[in-house]
């Protein structure tokens, strides 16, 4: 498990930021969900390739290194209202902007409805976590996906009073939390904040091949005491990790 199991409070803002935080370069981070409307898949089978082609090559084009980074899951059968999820890393909210203005110029863009999304970006945690398991990166800043096979999103808000408590007795709220994601190594957190961003505190996201291990988890961390802080955490979505010709495959 990674450095927290939740989302932690943001630090207080001060002018005279640490030195390592100034070099840090944060990442804006974007969970999109799409719904294909019903007309699509009465098109013939040829045009439904050739639109399924044109939106696969933007993805492609837009993959550049150290700039913008797009995976893609499929929703279908685990939640009504979506059937797609771009999770894309970038540097820059324009960049952001500039290539779903492409994915939705493709012809099948005209056919698209955005379910939910949510905007997020990086940052260094403000508590102390004790160690990292390998491929763990969120508490220094940045996030490193892994290759594991499904992925569990939601956003995430706490309760006002959260914010109140003395800092001691947040970080030990956090390390008791800490103490039982450390049980469930294979589940990976990626944990990122949305502060001023969109309307969630945090967006969460968990990576891993064994989603009875995550379920376990869950329930397990409903029983810790900074559970009682949490003002929401839902919806939830379950997405499986393929290709973006595939995930464009299933819907239709």
């Amino acid at each position: 498990m990674t450095n927290t199991l939740a989302p932690e409070a943001p630090a207080v803002a001060s002018h005279a930021q640490p030195a390592k935080e100034k070099e840090l370069k944060r990442q804006i981070v974007s969970f999109q969900f799409f719904k294909v409307m019903p007309e699509w898949r009465r098109l013939p089978t040829e045009e439904r390739a050739a639109h399924k082609r044109a939106f696969a090559e933007v993805i492609e084009r837009w993959n550049q290194p150290d700039r913008l980074l797009t995976i893609t899951y499929s929703t279908v059968g685990t939640r009504s209202e979506c059937e797609m999820l771009l999770w894309r890393i970038c540097t820059t909210v324009d960049d952001l902007n500039r290539m779903t203005a492409e994915l939705l110029a493709t012809p099948i863009g005209g056919y698209l409805e955005t379910a939910y999304s949510y905007l997020a970006m990086t940052k260094r945690s403000q508590y102390l976590i004790g160690h990292e398991h390998e491929g763990q990166a969120d508490s220094r800043g940045f996030l490193r996906p892994g290759g594991q096979k499904y992925i569990f999103i939601y956003p995430f808000w706490k309760t006002r009073a959260w914010y109140l408590l003395p800092k001691d007795e947040r970080q030990r709220l956090m390390t008791e939390h800490i103490k039982v994601g450390h049980l469930y190594p294979r589940v990976k957190l990626n944990t990122t904040y949305s502060f001023g961003l969109d309307d969630q505190e945090f967006v969460v996201a968990f990576e891993t091949n064994y989603p009875e291990d995550f379920l376990d988890l869950v329930e397990q961390l409903r029983t810790t005491e900074i559970s009682a802080y949490t003002l929401k955490d839902y919806p939830i979505f379950t997405c499986v990790r393929m290709s973006p010709q595939e995930m464009l495959d299933r819907v239709g």
